[in-house]
Parts: structure tokens; sequence; C-alpha cells
């Protein structure tokens, strides 16, 4: 008497019947589709369909968990891109405050450099002017000394001139006999000479 199993195998092997489907039969109804099918061939041609569809769809139940497999796996690794993302979300946001604060400290400090620039620039017109004035006064004061030299010394032979004059007037003088006349012309003439 052959078991449960082996009546099982039969149906697999000579109808398709997969022991998946033929389990939840006794091991006399096994038999008895085993005696039906060996005397029906229209309940062959059924049962060859019922094994034909069971195979399309389990190839198909086949295709669909690969195709959840693959689904989930992309969708555990979409989360733990997801995670990393929030977690440079957190960190960016986290270091926004300290960039923004920094920024508005360079923004401070190139406003002053500008402001520091223009006022080096305004200082440097300032003192381009005041050489222009002063290098205009010093050629005013050049001449001016270049003048007075000249003056200097058409006064200095003024001087001698007239010293000449004094000294030969004073020696006509001191030869009359008037002893008072020439005292007070040398005292006079003495300081004038020197």
């Amino acid at each position: 008497m052959a078991s449960k199993d082996e009546l099982q195998s039969i149906l697999k092997e000579k109808y398709g019947i997969n022991k998946n489907i033929s389990q939840e039969l006794s091991k006399e109804e096994c038999q008895k589709i085993l005696h039906l099918l060996s005397r029906e061939p229209s309940a062959i041609k059924l049962v060859e369909s019922f094994a034909q569809k069971n195979s399309s769809l389990g190839n198909k139940n086949s295709y669909y968990s690969r195709m959840r497999n693959q689904a989930e796996s992309k969708l555990k690794s979409l989360k733990t891109e997801y995670r990393g993302l929030e977690e440079s979300i957190k960190t960016l946001e986290k270091n926004k405050e300290p960039l923004g604060a920094r920024k508005k400290q360079l923004e401070q400090e190139r406003e002053k450099l500008e402001a520091d620039i223009q006022k080096l620039s305004a200082e440097n017109r300032d003192l381009g002017v005041e050489v222009k004035t002063l290098s205009s006064r010093n050629n005013e004061l050049t001449e001016a000394n270049d003048q007075l030299k000249k003056d200097n010394k058409a006064l200095k032979n003024l001087v001698d001139e007239i010293r000449l004059k004094l000294a030969m007037s004073t020696k006509k003088l001191l030869q009359y006999e008037d002893s008072e006349i020439r005292k007070a012309l040398i005292k006079m003439f003495g300081s004038t000479l020197g």
C-alpha cells in the first residue's frame, strides 16, 4: 500500500499536481483522484489546465516576490539615505548660525576697509594739493632769497662806497687845526666806520 507522500509524488509526476496543492488532501482522496484521472481524460485536461495555471501563477508570484524584495531593499537604502540627509540637514542648521555671524562680521570689516580707503584717498588728494602749494611757496622763497642776495650785495657795495667817502672826508677834516672839531669828527665817524 502506497503512502500519502508516494501518492502525492505520483500526482506530481504523472499529472503535474504540486505537493503543496495535494497536501490538503487525505491519503484516500489522493487515491480517488488518481483513480478518477486514470478513467476520465477530461479530468486530466482540467487538472493539466489547473497545473499550467498554477505554474503560471507560481512564476508570477516568484517574479513579484523578487520585485518586492528589490523594492524592500531599495526602500531600506532610501531610508538609510534619508536618515543621512536628515543628519546633514541638522549639521547644516547647527552651523548656519555661526556662519551667518561670521558673514556679518566680514561684511562689517569690508565696509570699514572701504571707508578707510576712501578716507586715505581724500587725505592723499589733500596732501597732493599741499605739496603743490609748498612747492610754489618754495619757488617764491627761492626767488626772494636770490633777490635779497642781490640787494644785500648792492647794499654792501653802497656801504663800502659810503665808508670810503667818509674815510676820505674824515682824513681831509683831520688836517684842520681845530682840535675840538677833530675830536668830535673822530668820535662821530669812528662809530660810523666801525
